[in-house]
């Protein structure tokens, strides 16, 4: 890293409540945030891969409101949020109960953005840096949300939930209607129309199913 996350993180973003999600305050880019007007090649100027936890996707949002209104989901469980990002899941998981949470991304810099984000909500949450599709994990319940938005990673997800869900754990993920969403393996549990920003989405709202691997 060619700068020092937690210095970057608080000086390109504030503290809001993400709107499908009030009760999680995290650490986030508006459009008055210079972040969101660097180039790629600026990004890299800084060391910093392509900023996924400085935003509240959809799919996040979905998820982590399925989380608070269905408590008993995640209550005295073992929870890994996978592709953790800004960690709103992660959050929402713990308030809403969990005994144990794993937050866990291989993008270097959500380390920080989510112990931020964990320490502004009063939480406490485990991370990983570490690819764990294909792995075996000790929780009994994977959330993911927004993971479906490219072929490949798709192609490499499905295997690896299909199999958990078939040790008996559950799988749940948030999907706002992406391309590779595998909707053949899944069962419809909720939908939400979330708030989104036009810059990031294709609409200022976002269709979002909350969905079980069966």
């Amino acid at each position: 890293m060619k700068t020092d996350p937690k210095d970057f993180i608080l000086a390109n973003t504030d503290l809001m409540r993400p709107p499908h999600v009030p009760e999680v305050q995290l650490h986030l880019a508006s459009e008055a945030h210079d972040l969101w007007l660097k180039t790629e090649d600026e990004l890299q100027e800084i060391g910093l891969p392509p900023p996924f936890w400085a935003f509240a996707w959809a799919g996040g949002q979905g998820l982590a409101r399925y989380v608070f209104d269905h408590p008993d989901l995640v209550a005295g469980k073992r929870v890994l949020d996978f592709a953790t990002g800004s960690g709103l899941v992660a959050i929402a998981a713990m308030k809403a109960g969990a005994a144990h949470v794993l937050a866990a991304d291989i993008d270097p810099w959500v380390e920080m953005a989510v112990s931020l984000n964990a320490e502004a909500n009063g939480v406490e949450l485990a991370f990983m840096r570490e690819n764990l599709v294909g792995q075996s994990v000790e929780a009994d319940v994977i959330l993911a949300g927004d993971v479906f938005y490219d072929r490949d990673f798709a192609a490499a997800l499905v295997p690896w939930f299909k199999r958990l869900s078939d040790q008996g754990k559950l799988v749940i993920v948030g999907d706002p209607g992406r391309s590779y969403c595998p909707k053949e393996s899944l069962v419809a549990l909720a939908t939400y129309e979330v708030p989104v920003t036009r810059a990031l989405e294709d609409g200022e709202v976002k269709r979002t199913t909350v969905w079980r691997f069966a």
